[in-house]
């Protein structure tokens, strides 16, 4: 046999016995490369006699062509064999359930629920949603609200503060919403009705308390605001809230800085299941502070107790979605887990309306 016969039975033999196209296309280098067999023989035609030349060179040139014919024959082969592969390793079960669309899997968390929950409710009686700075001035979050200088009422906060400034002033992370009340009065001129849903800050820390939470306090200023107005908003928002259609509540005189009278509120509830029912049987359970706006802290703010009146109170978003929802630690509502989230968490298109239902 010739040496283009044994080069040619080589070659094809190495086409034959490549397993993939990596090592089909190092058989195409190793012939047909730059420094491949068979371009090494086809450099050697420009040294050879015409009579040789007639002769050798329609035996390289077919034997090149045949061999770029086999290795392109065999890459069809081996793609049509990693195909069949790929078919048999990666079968789709298609009797498996269809995964959900992150419409469905996607989970709004039990704050923002409640927070939207509420504002339903006080935009359907009139009020609207007025926000302001979590760091705030000593002036703001406690002068400005009746919180003397010195006054043991300031040792009811434990005030996260800021490094004192040059001039001796310290910034801290508000301990309530009440210094937004404070900045509506002074920007806003009665009629004023808003409510006040946002971020707080206490060193404190258990199952019912935690160093950041969310605080929700309502306001009405007008010429004629009073008491009855005050237990009627009330009453209207817990009956909306819970999704019961009566609802006792309760009033006793307390004591707060900004307000005067001062009143904490009890609603009436059922405790003796799993779960705690309103509306119904012989307990009760505080929920809120409120009371009527304190003179002192209408001239703080520019308006005149003698021709304005008005009412605030206050309360825990984390608390009554606990409440509503049956959720026993606050703090898992900041621990960020998926089980969590996929058990108390709300489908994202469900968005809480008076007419469909908060919570349906």
């Amino acid at each position: 046999m010739s040496a283009i016969g044994t080069l040619e039975e080589g070659t094809l033999a190495a086409i034959a016995e490549a397993k993939d196209e990596a090592a089909l296309e190092a058989v195409r280098v190793g012939a047909l490369g730059k420094k491949g067999s068979i371009s090494g023989l086809m450099k050697t035609l420009g040294a050879m006699s015409p009579e040789e030349r007639q002769i050798m060179g329609p035996q390289l040139n077919g034997l090149k062509q045949k061999i770029t014919d086999e290795i392109s024959a065999r890459r069809q082969v081996l793609r049509r064999m990693e195909i069949e592969a790929r078919l048999v390793n990666e079968t789709v079960d298609v009797t498996l359930p269809v995964r959900a669309a992150p419409s469905q899997s996607g989970r709004i968390h039990p704050i923002s629920q409640v927070i939207d929950e509420i504002t339903a409710i006080f935009s359907d009686l009139g009020f609207s949603v007025a926000e302001g700075p979590d760091i705030e001035t000593d002036y703001y979050n406690f002068t400005a609200l009746n919180f003397p200088e010195g006054h043991p009422a300031r040792e009811m906060h434990d005030t996260f503060f800021m490094q004192e400034k040059p001039d001796g002033e310290r910034l801290l992370l508000r301990t309530h919403t009440s210094p937004v009340q404070i900045r509506t009065m002074e920007n806003q001129k009665p009629p004023i009705r808003i409510v006040i849903p946002g971020k707080t800050y206490r060193c404190d820390s258990d199952p019912t308390h935690t160093p950041m939470f969310h605080q929700l306090e309502g306001l009405v200023i007008d010429e004629s605001t009073n008491v009855a107005h005050l237990k009627w908003v009330l009453i209207e928002f817990c009956k909306a809230f819970f999704e019961v259609d009566n609802v006792k509540m309760r009033f006793r005189p307390s004591f707060f800085p900004f307000t005067e009278p001062s009143l904490e509120v009890d609603i009436q509830c059922d405790r003796s299941g799993n779960e705690v029912r309103f509306g119904e049987g012989d307990d009760w359970m505080e929920i809120l502070g409120c009371g009527m706006v304190h003179p002192n802290v209408l001239r703080m703010s520019g308006l005149d107790p003698d021709v304005y009146q008005g009412f605030a109170w206050g309360l825990g978003i984390d608390r009554i979605a606990m409440l509503k929802y049956g959720m026993p630690d606050l703090r898992a509502f900041f621990d960020a887990d998926v089980r969590w989230m996929s058990h108390y968490g709300f489908r994202p298109l469900d968005m809480p309306t008076l007419f469909g239902g908060l919570s349906s």
